[in-house]
């Protein structure tokens, strides 16, 4: 029996080693969801040497050991093992919760954890429909105690928050349109014939429409419109949520999507490549192009945002920015490069979030604040299916054809 099962069987039985005399401002984490993701953002939650990874719950048994592997790796003793989230929410141990699982979830898993009281950090998009997104906000309303952080790290991230301070300064003069692209290629992944291990398919479907077993849908759920908006979404939320953030924005007036078809195959129905418009109040526009069967780039090359403004334009990417002024756009005036890099955007904001649970401050990306970006990306899906510019009543909160 190897390692990680047998770590795995110990903690499903309940056996745990000695925990260490806690200090007081411990934080005590469930993980919902340890896929890549899950146990990337769970592994910087494990920096702040007063977290502990008290529960980690997951429905596919190898991404189960291997979470409860990286956390015992690092706290030298083992979380509880969880095959259903409601009963990791039910752990009267557990203060704050990560829920890392495919977007078609994250809204009930949400409402979930505010019933039970938790603290939540949850990965993007915050909502898989605009409906969802509204029903949030309601709850978050009711639930003012807990500490909500979605993960639009940006909204921590050093260079970002230069970049809006530069756009407020006046200093590129009127912005009326932020061009933003982001490229790659996914097409050479080879298909999933069969897993690695046990997996629940029904309760990994959950709230979605329920379809025969495919492990192509639970390795590449993102190109499934049933579970996601496509790369479109996954990837257009962050693209959206900075340009909301540099740009000082709230809600879109009106978004429009024009996609290409889905080549990689399979029965996978979201578009490799797409163009998202979306119309701002605050009198700009934001288009967007992703393209994932594009050629693959460096990580730190492939996406940018460009801020077209009279003065001035500012290009501002994964980690720098550079500034060309009016006359003089053969040479940058203004060069910025964060010295950490873009993953270090995710430290910040999970450490903002455990400042937050400690101190019970209000996070920089609560669900209010996260929630334009979420709805333009599926204002965006819906406007792909129905083949028109689709509006938003800030008013009534709803989408208007």
């Amino acid at each position: 029996m190897s390692l990680n099962r047998r770590m795995f069987f110990m903690a499903a039985g309940g056996g745990m080693l000695a925990a260490n005399a806690a200090p007081s401002n411990q934080v005590v984490l469930g993980v919902i969801g340890a896929g890549g993701r899950g146990t990337f953002v769970m592994d910087t939650f494990q920096k702040d040497p007063a977290l502990r990874v008290g529960a980690i719950c997951d429905v596919y048994e190898p991404n189960l050991e291997r979470g409860l592997s990286a956390a015992s790796k690092v706290q030298g003793k083992l979380p509880k093992a969880y095959r259903n989230y409601k009963e990791l929410l039910a752990d009267k141990d557990i203060q704050a919760v990560l829920i890392t699982t495919p977007e078609h979830w994250h809204a009930q898993m949400i409402l979930d954890a505010l019933a039970a009281g938790k603290d939540i950090y949850t990965e993007k998009p915050l909502c898989a429909t605009p409906e969802q997104g509204v029903t949030l906000l309601e709850a978050e309303k009711q639930h003012p105690k807990s500490v909500i952080q979605v993960g639009m790290q940006r909204r921590s991230y050093d260079l970002f928050l230069e970049g809006r301070d530069i756009v407020k300064s006046g200093k590129l003069g009127a912005v009326r349109m932020v061009r933003s692209w982001w490229l790659n290629n996914y097409l050479g992944a080879k298909n999933a014939v069969k897993l690695d291990g046990p997996l629940d398919w029904e309760q990994w479907q959950g709230p979605a429409v329920h379809r025969p077993f495919d492990p192509n849908r639970f390795k590449y759920w993102r190109y499934y419109s049933d579970y996601s908006g496509g790369m479109m979404a996954e990837q257009g939320v962050h693209v959206f949520d900075g340009i909301e953030l540099l740009m000082g924005a709230s809600y879109p007036l009106a978004v429009n999507a024009s996609g290409g078809k889905a080549h990689k195959g399979d029965g996978m129905d979201t578009p490799d490549a797409a163009v998202v418009i979306a119309e701002y109040p605050e009198d700009f526009i934001a288009a967007f192009s992703i393209n994932y069967a594009a050629m693959h780039y460096e990580f730190n090359n492939d996406q940018l945002n460009q801020l077209d403004g009279d003065k001035a334009r500012m290009d501002i990417g994964r980690d720098q920015f550079k500034i060309w002024m009016k006359g003089a756009e053969d040479q940058p005036a203004v060069e910025k490069k964060s010295p950490k890099g873009f993953l270090w955007a995710t430290d910040l904001h999970v450490q903002n979030f455990l400042e937050c649970v400690r101190t019970r401050k209000t996070p920089t990306a609560p669900m209010r604040v996260a929630f334009p970006a979420a709805l333009a990306v599926q204002m965006a899906k819906m406007s792909l299916k129905q083949g028109r510019r689709l509006k938003w009543n800030a008013a009534s909160m709803k989408v208007e054809a």
